[in-house]
């Protein structure tokens, strides 16, 4: 058996035991359990993350605005899936909205409730998708002239600029301003999730290794090169911006899911920098080291590391030591740890497949000169 042929095996191999741990959760826990909601968020980070690594990593645009992209695809969700019927409570301020449809409504009387529901509900997340990849191609036709921290400094003011946009009272009818956006359908367990997203990060697996990919990875390496070569920079520069913007828009409608509620507060730039430092963790130019990090993120904040805050941790109780605040700090120093032992991230720039090549490293340049 070839070793490309192994590592297919081995990859769909590990993909079918991850959805089958993860369906034997949906079934024996209640929704409601911390296991399903780490599930849920970290899948939400890694299609955010996979998506600015497409951006960083691959193409070496370093950009900062991937909270205000999830901003404009969580409200795009939320308005387009609240159900006509509870509009009024919802936009109770300003007169039941200006939006008087509901997509998964819609949808519901021709393919019935359920099936309708998920359809729209689907249809909603595309549309919140769209829409950021509109506008990233608008504000990408000025700012991708710019380099470097630069470059990050106008997406990382963009987003800002953005989220004081949405709360507005001017958009009301359609942001509901400073209120919350509730009321609209979410999937209660965590698999949906988790198809969505690996269907997602497949789709960019193969950009990355199209001619697309291989010309965004020559940019990364040496634009004067690659313009050389006759790759059009300031075309492929913008296309990765839109798509890495249109898969963080998916995720920012997959993330009100999760919450339960859209306010624009939660989606500031601290965001994108829990973003950003999960891709460098798992290897800037990896896509599963930015998946298995966000994984590992979210689990540590939000379910190893809790009882830090809580007073009592491992069966040790110390209210006075395990108090508000102290996870955060415990946390701090595991990443600095992280970073200074791991420079390159947990997987460097390997995929999962790369696990099997061992190799020595100058038989692999020799096959690579064949």
């Amino acid at each position: 058996m070839t070793m490309k042929k192994k590592k297919t095996l081995f990859t769909a191999a590990v993909l079918v035991v991850l959805l089958a741990i993860c369906l034997l959760v949906d079934l024996l826990l209640p929704s409601y359990h911390i296991a399903v909601t780490v599930i849920k968020k970290a899948t939400v980070y890694a299609l955010v993350a996979v998506s600015m690594n497409l951006l960083n990593g691959f193409t070496g645009l370093f950009s900062l605005g991937q909270a205000g992209f999830m901003l404009l695809g969580a409200y795009a969700y939320g308005v387009l899936t609240i159900p006509v019927a509870k509009r009024e409570s919802v936009y109770q301020y300003f007169d039941g909205g200006a939006i008087q449809f509901s997509i998964p409504e819609m949808f519901s009387g021709v393919l019935g409730d359920t099936v309708g529901t998920t359809v729209g509900m689907l249809a909603a997340l595309l549309v919140g998708g769209l829409l950021a990849a509109l506008l990233a191609y608008l504000i990408g036709l000025p700012v991708l002239r710019l380099k470097s921290d630069y470059l990050a400094i106008a997406t990382l003011g963009f987003a800002e600029i953005l989220r004081a946009f949405f709360q507005w009272n001017a958009l009301g009818p359609i942001t509901n301003g400073s209120n919350l956006l509730k009321s609209y359908p979410a999937f209660t367990h965590a698999t949906p999730y988790v198809l969505l997203a690996a269907g997602m990060i497949a789709v960019i697996l193969l950009l990355i290794h199209s001619t697309y990919g291989r010309a965004f990875k020559a940019i990364r390496d040496d634009e004067v090169a690659a313009e050389a070569m006759g790759i059009n920079l300031s075309r492929h520069k913008r296309l990765a911006f839109v798509i890495s913007s249109f898969f963080a828009g998916v995720g920012g409608g997959m993330m009100a899911m999760y919450m339960g509620t859209i306010a624009a507060q939660p989606f500031k730039s601290t965001l994108t920098y829990e973003i950003l430092l999960i891709v460098v963790i798992g290897g800037i130019g990896s896509i599963t080291g930015s998946v298995l990090a966000s994984f590992l993120y979210i689990f540590s904040s939000e379910w190893l590391l809790r009882g830090l805050d809580a007073g009592t941790f491992l069966g040790i109780n110390a209210p006075s030591v395990f108090k508000n605040g102290f996870r955060m700090a415990v946390f701090s120093i595991i990443i600095m740890v992280i970073v200074l032992f791991f420079r390159r991230g947990i997987m460097g720039d390997k995929e999962l497949p790369d696990l099997l090549d061992r190799r020595p490293k100058k038989r692999k340049k020799e096959a690579a000169g064949k």
